[in-house]
C-alpha cells in the first residue's frame, strides 16, 4: 500500500513540514510500518503518528512529519515494517528534569520550564547564549467616559505558564503545548495557548499561537498581543543591524550608521551597508571607535501593517523624551524582519502578516546588552480591537437577525495565528534569506495526494472527480470552477481582512449599494451557514489546486476560531450569521461542528484543531445553556430537558462525535451516536418523521414529539447532514440506516399528494423546500435503487437554479467606478447560501448520478421545462 505525494504548487520547500495521509481498511496496522521515499526510492527520515482509526482498529489516517529539503516536489509514503526505521540517525534529545525539560535539537540546547512566565530559556547555539528567555505580552485599554471626555488608559499584562506538555517526542520533530493565561498583579486575562515546534538540527523555533477573549467588552479593548524574546546582543554597535521587508525588497540599516568623509573614509558606510563585519583588522577600524560618540545610536524600532493598504517603520533613540522618525512606509508586506549582533541573528515571520492586520513587530534595547523582540499578533501602534456588539437590539424582522433581542456575545471566541524565528550565525540575514524565510512562514511546504487516490478512498464521503467528457457536465465543471474563483477575488476585491475577518465570506450581496450587505444584520458575515466549508474543500479534493487549498485553510482557521465559542456555558456553539462574527442571538452546534474542518485536520495533522475537536466532544452539553428550540417551545410538560432537532443539531453533534470515535477510538462517543439512531429509527416516519425532538444530553437521546419542523424542513439537510450520515452509513455498516438514508432521499422529492398518502397523512403541512439542498441525499437515494425518474428530478432542480426569472444567477458583470473601483466585477443579488449548497450537491450530485444527466443543452432544455415537478416545490 503506498500514497504518492506532492507538494502544493508554489508552496516553499524550506525546513521541516508535517501532512496527513490516508489509508483502506486493514492495510495499515499502525504508523510505525510507514516509510518516506523519494520518488527515485531513497528512504527520508519520517516522523509519524496516527491521527484516525477505522472501526475495525485498522489505521485510518496518519500525519507525517520529514525535512522538506530532501524529500523533493515529489516523494511516496508506503508501509514497509522492515525499513521502517532505516532512515533515522540522529535524533532530538529531551531531558526531564525537576524544573522542567533540557532540550538538544543537534544545533539549539535550551531549558523550558514547567512553570512561570518563560515559554523557554537559554537558548545556546555554537556554545553562545542567542535566547535568554521568551514571554508572551499583553496590552488591554480601557475607555473612561466622564465630564463629556474620553480617557484611555493601556495597562500591561505579562503571560504566567500554568501548564506544559510534550505532546509530540520523535527523533524528528518535538511539539511542546503551552497553557496559560496573561497577569498584572492579581488579575488575570485572556488565556492562551501555544504549540511551538523544533525539528532535528533546524535553526528556527515555529509557534501556533491561539488567544480566548474571555474580558469585558465594555471595558478591555484589545490594543497589544504578542511574544516577546529576550536576545543578548554583543560586539560594537557599528556591527549590529536591522532589516524589514517591504514591497519590494528590504530596508537595511546599521544601529549606528558610519557615514563617513569628515573623521574616515566613505568606503566604511558602504562596508557597513554591504553587511560586511568590522573587526579589529579593519583597515579604520581605529577611526571608527575614535568617533563613536559622534554618531545617533537608534535602539528601538517599530514596524507594523496597520490596515491592509499600509505598513511603516518608525525608529528612536533610547531616551525616552525624543520621538520617534518615520523611516519607510508602503502598502503591503509579507512581514519579514530581522536584527543582529557579532552575536549572530534572528530572522521573525508571522504568517499572513498584511492579510491578518494589525502585525507587527518592536526591536527595543538594540543599543544595549539584552534586545528585546516582540511579535506583535496584534500591534498596539493600530486602534485598539473593540468588541461590543454594533446595536443593543436584534433586528429579526428586516435584517434577519434570529431574534428581536440583542445576542452578541465575544466571551469564549478565539484567534488562532502562526509564526516562526529563525536564528542565523551571521551579522544579518541577506534579502533573499529574509525573503524566502517569510515566504516559507507565509506559504509552507503543503505535501498533499492525488485527487484519484483521495477519491477512491471515499476520504470526507463521497464526491466526484472532475469529469468534463459531456457538453453538460463541461458546463456544470465551469460553473463551479466560475464561482469558485469568484469568491476566492472577492475576499482582494471587498478587503476581507483583519485579525477577526481573515478567512469569512459574506452572506448576501446588495446589488443597489454595489457592496455585501456588512451592515444589515444577519446578512453579513456567512459563519459557515449552509457549509460553504464543504464546497471548498470538496473542490481543492477534486481539483488539486494549491489557491483553493489556501482558501480552504483560511476560511477553516477563521470559522473554527472567532465563530465559535472555545469556553463557558456556550462551549462547542457558534453564532450564526451576523454582521458581528459572535453578533446572532442563535448560538448552535451548526456553526461549530467538527464536520467543517476534518479536511483540514487530516489533510495537514494540525494540532489545535484537534484541541477544538477534543473541546466540543461534548458540545450537547450546550444545548441545555442554548436550547436551539427554545423560542419555539413552552418548558411546562417537557420530558427532556431540551430539544435538537435531527437536523442541523443531532447531524451535527453526529459530527463531533464521528470525529472523536475515530481519532480516540471512543465508544462512549460511538454510543451517543446509536443512540440518536436507534430513537430515530422508532420514530413513526424514522428518518423523515420531526424534525423537531426533544433531547437529553446526559444521555444523548431524541424524544418524538411529533411532525413539526421550525424554520422548514431545507434546515434538516442544508447545513451538513447528508455528508455526515452518508459517510457515517459507510463506517457504521447498518443496513437499515442506509435503509432510511434512501427513504428519505425519495421523499423529499415526493409530491405533497404522494407524501400524504405515505404517511396516512402524518406528515401533515410540512413543507420540503429548496430541493436542490436536498440533491446529495436524493441522488444517494437515486444510485442506490437506480431510480431513473428520481435522478432526472434531481437534475431538474439543480440545473434549474442556475436561472431565476429568465436571469443566470452566477452572470458576472462588470462596472465602472462604483464601488471605491475603477472596474467593479459583481455578481447581483448573489446569495451564499444558494451557491454554497448548489456547489456542493452538484458536486455529489456528478457522483452519484452522472449517467442520468443530460448530455446535451437540448436535453436539458427539454429536462427543465418537465411540468410534472412545477407545482411540488418552492424553488
Amino acid at each position: 500500500m503506498e500514497m504518492k505525494l506532492h507538494n502544493l504548487e508554489g508552496r516553499a520547500r524550506q525546513g521541516y513540514t508535517t501532512w496527513g495521509c490516508c489509508w483502506d481498511k486493514r492495510t495499515v496496522n499502525n504508523a510505525d510500518e510507514l516509510v518516506l521515499k523519494t520518488s527515485g526510492g531513497t528512504y527520508i527520515p519520517m516522523q509519524s503518528r496516527v491521527t484516525a482509526w477505522w472501526p475495525d482498529g485498522s489505521v485510518k489516517w496518519t500525519a507525517h512529519t520529514a525535512d522538506t529539503a530532501l524529500m523533493g516536489d515529489t516523494a511516496v509514503v508506503e508501509s514497509d515494517s522492515i525499513n521502517c526505521n532505516k532512515a533515522i540517525q540522529g535524533q532530538i534529545a529531551i531531558h526531564e528534569t525537576k524544573g522542567g525539560w533540557q532540550i538538544d535539537n543537534g544545533f539549539f540546547n535550551f531549558h523550558v520550564p514547567r512553570s512561570g512566565k518563560n515559554i523557554f530559556e537559554k537558548v545556546v547555539a555554537d556554545k553562545k547564549e542567542v535566547i535568554a528567555a521568551a514571554d508572551c505580552i499583553l496590552l488591554l485599554e480601557e475607555r473612561i467616559f466622564a465630564d463629556g471626555e474620553e480617557t484611555r488608559t493601556t495597562r500591561q499584562y505579562v503571560g504566567k505558564i500554568d501548564n506544559v506538555s510534550v505532546i509530540e517526542k520523535g527523533p524528528l520533530q518535538l511539539v511542546i503545548k503551552y497553557e496559560g493565561t496573561h497577569c498584572r498583579n492579581d488579575e488575570e486575562k485572556i488565556p492562551f495557548v501555544i504549540y511551538m515546534k523544533l525539528g532535528f538540527n533546524d535553526k528556527q523555533f515555529r509557534f501556533t499561537h491561539t488567544f480566548f477573549y474571555d474580558g469585558d467588552e465594555e471595558k478591555d479593548f484589545l490594543k497589544g498581543l504578542g511574544v516577546r524574546f529576550h536576545i543578548p546582543m554583543e560586539g560594537a554597535l557599528y556591527n549590529r543591524h536591522v532589516k524589514f521587508q517591504g514591497d519590494y525588497g528590504c530596508m537595511h540599516e546599521a544601529v549606528a550608521q558610519l557615514l563617513g568623509g569628515k573623521k574616515f573614509s566613505w568606503s566604511v558606510y558602504e562596508d557597513q551597508m554591504n553587511e560586511k563585519y568590522l573587526g579589529d583588522d579593519y583597515e579604520e577600524i581605529d577611526k571608527v571607535k575614535e568617533n563613536m560618540e559622534f554618531f545617533p545610536y537608534w535602539d528601538t524600532y517599530e514596524f507594523y501593517q496597520d490596515s491592509a493598504s499600509h505598513f511603516a517603520v518608525r525608529k528612536k533613540i533610547k531616551d525616552a523624551n525624543c520621538c520617534y522618525l518615520d523611516c519607510l512606509s508602503g502598502n503591503r508586506t509579507k512581514g519579514g524582519a530581522s536584527f543582529g549582533s557579532e552575536n549572530g541573528s534572528f530572522a521573525f515571520a508571522i504568517r499572513d502578516f498584511w492579510e491578518k492586520y494589525p502585525s507587527g513587530y518592536t526591536f527595543k534595547g538594540l543599543s544595549a546588552d539584552m534586545a528585546e523582540a516582540v511579535m506583535w499578533l496584534w500591534a498596539p501602534q493600530a486602534e485598539s480591537m473593540d468588541f461590543r456588539h454594533y446595536a443593543n437590539t436584534g433586528y429579526s424582522q428586516i435584517y434577519y437577525e434570529g431574534f428581536p433581542f440583542k445576542g452578541a456575545d465575544p466571551k469564549g471566541i478565539a484567534c488562532t495565528s502562526e509564526m516562526s524565528v529563525g536564528y542565523f550565525e551571521k551579522l544579518i540575514p541577506s534579502n533573499e534569506e529574509l525573503e524566502g524565510f517569510s515566504e516559507a512562514v507565509s506559504k509552507p511546504a503543503q505535501y498533499v495526494g492525488e485527487s484519484e487516490y483521495y477519491h477512491d478512498r471515499k476520504a470526507f464521503g463521497s464526491w466526484s472527480l472532475v469529469n468534463r467528457d459531456t457538453m453538460v457536465k463541461e458546463w456544470l465543471e465551469n460553473e463551479l470552477e466560475h464561482i469558485t474563483e469568484f469568491y476566492m477575488n472577492e475576499v482582494e476585491q471587498r478587503n476581507w481582512y483583519g485579525m477577526f475577518n481573515y478567512g469569512d465570506i459574506m452572506h448576501r450581496y446588495d446589488t443597489y449599494r454595489h457592496v455585501w450587505r456588512y451592515d444589515m444584520g444577519g446578512f453579513a458575515w456567512d459563519n459557515t451557514e449552509l457549509v460553504p466549508t464543504y464546497w471548498i474543500w470538496f473542490m481543492f479534493l477534486r481539483t488539486g489546486r494549491e489557491d483553493i487549498f489556501s482558501f480552504g485553510e483560511r476560511l477553516t482557521r477563521h470559522t473554527s476560531e472567532v465563530d465559535v465559542y472555545h469556553m463557558g456555558p456556550l462551549k462547542g456553539l457558534g453564532s450564526r450569521h451576523n454582521v458581528r462574527h459572535w453578533g446572532c442571538p442563535c448560538k448552535e452546534v451548526r456553526i461549530a461542528m467538527a464536520g467543517h474542518h476534518r479536511f483540514y485536520y487530516y489533510l495537514t495533522g494540525d494540532y489545535r484543531l484537534g484541541d477544538i475537536f477534543d473541546n466540543f466532544a461534548d458540545a450537547e452539553k450546550a444545548l441545555l445553556e442554548k436550547d436551539p428550540m427554545g423560542e419555539f417551545f413552552q418548558k411546562e410538560g417537557m420530558v427532556y430537558p431540551t430539544h435538537a432537532r435531527s437536523g442541523p443539531d443531532w447531524s451535527s453533534l453526529c459530527a463531533d462525535w464521528m470525529t472523536s470515535w475515530e481519532r480516540h477510538k471512543d465508544e462512549s462517543s460511538l454510543r451517543k451516536i446509536k443512540t440518536g439512531i436507534e430513537d430515530i429509527k422508532s420514530a413513526p416516519l424514522k428518518l423523515v418523521s420531526g424534525t423537531d425532538f426533544e433531547f437529553d444530553p446526559d444521555t444523548c437521546h431524541l424524544r418524538y414529539i411529533g411532525e413539526r419542523a421550525t424554520g422548514g424542513s431545507h434546515l434538516q439537510i442544508c447545513m451538513g447532514a447528508a455528508q455526515v450520515w452518508t459517510e457515517l452509513a459507510d463506517i457504521l455498516e447498518d443496513e437499515e440506516w442506509k435503509q432510511m438514508l434512501v427513504d428519505y432521499g425519495k421523499f423529499y422529492f415526493l409530491d405533497n399528494r404522494e407524501q400524504q398518502e405515505k404517511t396516512n397523512g402524518l406528515v401533515g403541512k410540512r413543507s420540503f423546500s429548496f430541493p436542490f439542498f436536498a440533491g446529495a441525499i436524493g441522488a444517494y437515494s437515486a444510485a442506490a435503487e437506480n431510480n431513473k425518474e428520481l435522478a432526472e428530478c434531481i437534475w431538474h432542480f439543480i440545473v434549474k437554479e442556475l436561472s431565476k426569472d429568465g436571469e443566470y444567477i452566477f452572470e458576472e458583470r462588470t462596472l465602472e467606478n462604483m464601488g471605491n473601483h475603477k472596474e467593479l466585477k459583481e455578481i447581483k443579488d448573489l446569495f451564499t447560501n444558494t451557491v454554497a449548497q448548489w456547489c456542493l450537491n452538484t458536486i455529489v450530485c456528478l457522483e452519484f448520478i452522472h449517467e442520468y444527466l443530460p448530455k446535451d443543452f437540448d436535453e436539458v432544455g427539454k429536462l427543465v421545462e418537465r411540468e410534472e415537478w412545477y407545482p411540488y416545490r418552492k424553488s
